[in-house]
């Protein structure tokens, strides 16, 4: 069930094809042409929780907090996982190993940039239509398990008994509430991490200020906007690879 190689290679093209499902995939032919869906699951959870007993005004507030709260946490563990970890080894192609990471989100959890991938999802998932979003964040959080799977093989392989320990004590996605092994050296890169997760970071605020016009057409394009501004500060990025402390 894991991962292969050209997988994880090609993992962010693989991502970006499932969001593109998820936006595109539940549009209507009408007049010969493609148009759009019907409802958001913004609005379809909103109404089924108004249709349970909850105002309709509160349940809108409610699906539309909890989005910017899930925004709001992928981008905090993005770019605190990223800033231990490197962004030159976070965004690299092929596979990497170093020594274990036992500093920052790492002595909680054993993959935090994934943990904040699937928050970041299911903020941006609330825009596409109602059956899209449970296909695409079914799908997706399919995908990061076998990327997940693929990469404790690897590293197994090239640690060894280090990492077998580390990955014996620290959880695979639910974190603890405190850490489990001792902290291990690190210095931390939070500008050179903040540029790289510039998807997560604004996003969230975009949605932050935005969602309350309750206007989905303008927040998908605010993330087309984001998502463009991320190829450019990435390309901006030192190619240079940071090894793992």
């Amino acid at each position: 069930m894991k991962a292969t190689q050209f997988e994880f290679r090609f993992r962010l093209v693989i991502i970006l094809l499932l969001y593109t499902v998820g936006f595109w995939a539940p549009r209507t032919w009408t007049h010969g042409r493609i148009g759009p869906p019907p409802t958001t699951a913004w609005l379809a959870l909103s109404t089924t929780l108004a249709r349970w007993g909850w105002h309709i005004d509160q349940a809108t507030l409610l699906v539309t907090g909890l989005a910017i709260l899930c925004g709001f946490a992928g981008a905090a563990l993005r770019v605190w996982g990223t800033a231990f970890l490197g962004a030159s080894i976070v965004h690299a192609g092929p596979m990497q190993a170093g020594s274990v990471m036992a500093a920052g989100p790492y002595r909680y959890v054993r993959n935090p940039l994934y943990l904040g991938s699937i928050f970041l999802a299911v903020s941006i998932a609330i825009l596409m239509p109602p059956s899209g979003a449970v296909v695409f964040l079914v799908v997706l959080s399919l995908f990061y398990f076998r990327l997940i799977l693929g990469e404790e093989e690897f590293l197994a392989k090239e640690i060894g008994p280090n990492y077998l320990a580390y990955r014996q004590q620290v959880p695979r996605l639910l974190p603890t509430l405190r850490p489990r092994i001792p902290k291990s050296p690190a210095r931390p890169q939070w500008l050179t991490s903040v540029v790289a997760e510039t998807l997560p970071v604004t996003y969230p605020l975009c949605l932050a200020v935005l969602a309350w016009r309750y206007d989905p057409v303008l927040l998908i394009r605010c993330l087309v906007v984001c998502f463009g501004l991320s190829l450019v500060t990435k390309a901006m990025l030192p190619k240079k690879r940071a090894p793992a402390a």
